[in-house]
C-alpha cells in the first residue's frame, strides 16, 4: 500500500519521503516517482522498530525538506507462528516494535514539530484485526489496537493544529497477505460484503481525504476501510 500512497501524493504535486528498511527499494520507488511526476522524492533507509532510527529519519527529513505536512505510519509486520503458546518473546516484541512503538515515536516527534509550526495531518494504517482479532494474528492485532489509543491521545495532545487519524484496513492483498495461512483468503472473502479482498490502491481515497482539508473536522477517528467485514 505504501507505494500506491506515494504515487498518489506525488501525482498531486507533493514532495515525498520514501522510508523503509530496504534502502534499495526506497531508492527505486523514489526514482520512479521523481521521473514520473517531477517532484522531489527522498529515499531513506531506516528500521521503524528502532527508536534511534526514527529520530534519525525525522532529523534527515527536516534537514532536507524543511517541514512535514503529512505523516503516514504504514509499517506492518504479522509473522506466522505454530500456536499461541509458541509465540516467542522476540517475535512478540518485534511485532509490537514495528506496529506500535515506531508509530508512537514518529508521531510524537513529528507531531510536536507540526503543532509548533503550521500544523499537519498524521495518518496511521491500522487493521480490522484490532476490533476483530483472529488467533493467527493476535500480537499484530494487539499492537494495531494500541494505535486506536494513540490516535485519540495524540489528537488531544497536538490539536487543534494537528489532526491524527487511523485507517482500519481490512483484508488487503499486500506483502503481509503473501504469508497468510493456506486457504485464509477463501475463508475470509464470503464474510466481506463486497465479496473480495482489497487491492492496495483502494486505500488511497481515504488517505487523501485524511491528508487534506476535506477532513478538516476529522481527528481522533478510526475509519474502517474493510469492504464491509461482517
Amino acid at each position: 500500500m505504501g507505494k500506491e500512497m506515494v504515487h498518489a501524493f506525488a501525482a498531486r504535486g507533493a514532495h515525498v519521503v520514501v522510508a523503509s528498511r530496504k534502502l534499495e527499494n526506497c531508492e527505486a520507488v523514489a526514482t520512479e516517482v521523481a521521473e514520473t511526476y517531477g517532484v522531489r522524492a527522498l529515499p531513506v533507509g531506516f528500521n521503524v522498530s528502532s527508536w534511534d532510527d526514527c529520530d534519525r529519519l525525522v532529523e534527515t527529513v527536516y534537514a532536507e525538506l524543511g517541514t512535514v505536512d503529512v505523516l503516514v505510519n504504514n509499517a506492518g509486520l504479522s509473522p506466522l507462528y505454530p500456536s499461541l503458546s509458541e509465540v516467542s518473546e522476540s517475535l512478540f516484541d518485534k511485532v509490537v516494535a514495528v506496529n506500535l512503538r515506531g508509530p508512537f515515536r514518529l508521531t510524537a516527534v513529528i507531531g510536536e514539530r507540526m503543532a509548533a509550526g503550521d500544523g499537519g495531518s498524521i495518518i496511521s494504517i491500522g487493521s480490522i484485526e484490532a476490533i476483530r482479532p483472529q488467533p493467527h494474528a493476535l500480537p499484530y492485532a494487539a499492537a494495531k489496537a494500541g494505535l486506536h489509543v494513540l490516535t485519540e491521545g495524540f489528537a488531544r495532545a497536538y490539536g487543534p493544529k494537528v489532526r491524527v487519524n487511523t485507517i482500519q484496513a481490512g483484508a488487503f492483498l499486500t506483502d503481509i497477505s503473501d504469508n497468510w495461512p493456506e486457504g485464509l483468503q477463501e475463508e475470509m472473502e464470503p464474510k466481506i460484503a463486497l465479496g473480495r479482498c482489497a487491492q492496495p490502491h483502494e486505500v488511497v481515497g481515504t488517505v487523501l481525504y485524511l491528508a487534506t482539508s476535506a477532513s478538516s473536522y476529522t481527528t481522533g477517528a478510526c475509519l474502517r476501510v474493510d469492504g464491509g467485514w461482517a
